[in-house]
């Protein structure tokens, strides 16, 4: 804002993942971690960039949920539910933003060659076994480069995507079908 003036677009792109666990082994703390992370994290951008965003009747709030949101894997739950609440604090923001012209779309990524894909595997890294069986479970027969997740977001912020708003967004190669 110092800069600029203005705020075109916000987007929420941190996130923690979990170790594959079952519920019950699954201590408070990483509980804590994760929804603060990824859903506190979410809502506090939203608290500090929408209002800059309705007063400028203009702007783009973008959050990285994940495909877990929408078919989670086993072991994965909490992460799950924090993705699948950013969804949701999407849909509610896109409508009490609407008004202002402003738009809100959540991300949702398949795994992605990132850091954090290891531990969705529960390796320490990636390796053959780990990700053909990931990939297997793509339609498209591959897993998302960072390139795919950055050129849909490019898009959702671009003037292109305009009667875009509160859907999640599917960038899976097709995982959720």
């Amino acid at each position: 804002m110092a800069t600029w003036g203005r705020l075109d677009v916000f987007y929420a792109n941190a996130g923690v993942p979990q170790w594959k666990t079952d519920v019950e082994q699954v201590e408070e703390s990483v509980y804590d971690l994760i929804m603060n992370v990824n859903v506190k994290g979410v809502w506090l951008g939203a608290r500090a960039a929408l209002p800059v965003m309705k007063r400028q009747q203009r702007g783009v709030f973008l959050i990285t949920a994940s495909t877990a949101a929408i078919r989670p894997r086993p072991g994965g739950q909490t992460y799950a539910m924090s993705k699948g609440a950013v969804v949701t604090l999407a849909k509610a923001l896109a409508l009490e933003v609407a008004p202002h012209r402003v738009r809100v779309v959540a991300i949702c990524p398949v795994a992605t060659h990132t850091p954090m894909l290891p531990t969705f595997m529960g390796k320490r890294e990636v390796d053959e076994e780990g990700l053909a069986r990931y990939t297997a479970t793509v339609p498209l027969g591959r897993l998302n480069d960072p390139d795919d997740v950055a050129r849909a977001a490019v898009f959702l912020a671009s003037d292109d995507a305009a009667m875009i708003t509160g859907g999640p967004i599917e960038v899976d190669g097709g995982r959720c079908l």
